[in-house]
């Protein structure tokens, strides 16, 4: 009967729904990668460069392979894993608390944040020789590096968020004598969300980058020790087969990360490229 009447309207049918299927063009994004790997495989088989400092992807591959085998490499990626894990999770939470606070309180913002901006140019390798010291070679000072470098990221956006929240919004909540609680579940929260989130992709990426300065520090376990033990022993295979294992956990951790936080932008009318 609708599509009766819009058709006497003189209104055009609306295209049929389509079911959403999975297509093949997410396979676009292997292109470089394998492009880049051939190209590499071919300078070494003609000899273009040497092959002892520049193993080829084959040989990578056949590395990361026999680790995988011997149970090698799975220890060493639970390792990092969990690393990431912890220290991402605390840094997220100590950037979230105050970064928020930071925004939402100016007194607070004048206080703490000069103090933090200086503390945010400070190199991740600057501060081993620290926690070292304070926390030991274990665990707790590993963890505790990864999660600074998490942390900063976080405590920025979610700031700067906060301050650029449309200040109509804020009025209207004033209007209607939003409570603290209020105002930042219904107001804040949705504005910043979609900031948070890049803040968090971005918090995680500096976490997998931390973990290698991490696992300098004593470390018996971890894609960082088997890079800096393939450099002592003069294994450049090992190197490059530790560093693709990097490539791989940050992309697919951020991957699901974004598929994870993306349900609760489903919101968000934005621009969407040409294809």
């Amino acid at each position: 009967m609708s599509t009766e009447i819009a058709s006497a309207a003189g209104v055009p049918d609306a295209p049929a729904v389509r079911a959403s299927r999975p297509d093949g063009k997410w396979l676009i994004g292997f292109a470089l990668p394998v492009f880049l790997a051939l190209a590499w495989e071919l300078a070494v088989a003609t000899q273009m460069v040497g092959g002892r400092l520049l193993p080829t992807p084959s040989k990578v591959i056949m590395t990361l392979v026999g680790l995988a085998q011997g149970g090698e490499l799975l220890d060493h990626v639970l390792a990092t894993l969990r690393r990431v894990a912890l220290g991402f999770v605390f840094g997220v939470a100590a950037g979230t608390l105050v970064g928020a606070v930071s925004g939402y309180w100016t007194i607070v913002r004048r206080v703490i944040d000069p103090s933090l901006q200086a503390l945010r140019n400070i190199p991740s390798i600057a501060w081993v020789p620290m926690f070292i010291l304070w926390f030991g070679i274990f665990e707790t000072s590993k963890v505790i590096l990864i999660a600074v470098g998490v942390f900063f990221p976080i405590y920025l956006a979610l700031s700067g968020a906060i301050l650029g929240v449309d200040r109509k919004l804020v009025e209207v909540g004033r209007i209607f004598r939003f409570s603290h609680r209020e105002m930042i579940t219904r107001i804040l929260l949705p504005a910043t969300l979609p900031s948070y989130i890049i803040a968090l992709r971005s918090g995680l990426g500096l976490g997998w980058m931390f973990v290698v300065a991490a696992e300098f520090m004593g470390a018996e376990q971890g894609l960082g020790f088997l890079l800096v033990d393939g450099q002592q022993t003069g294994r450049p295979a090992v190197i490059l087969a530790s560093i693709t294992s990097f490539a791989i956990l940050g992309k697919l951790t951020d991957w699901l990360l974004a598929s994870l936080s993306g349900r609760f932008l489903k919101w968000q009318d934005g621009f969407k490229p040409a294809e």
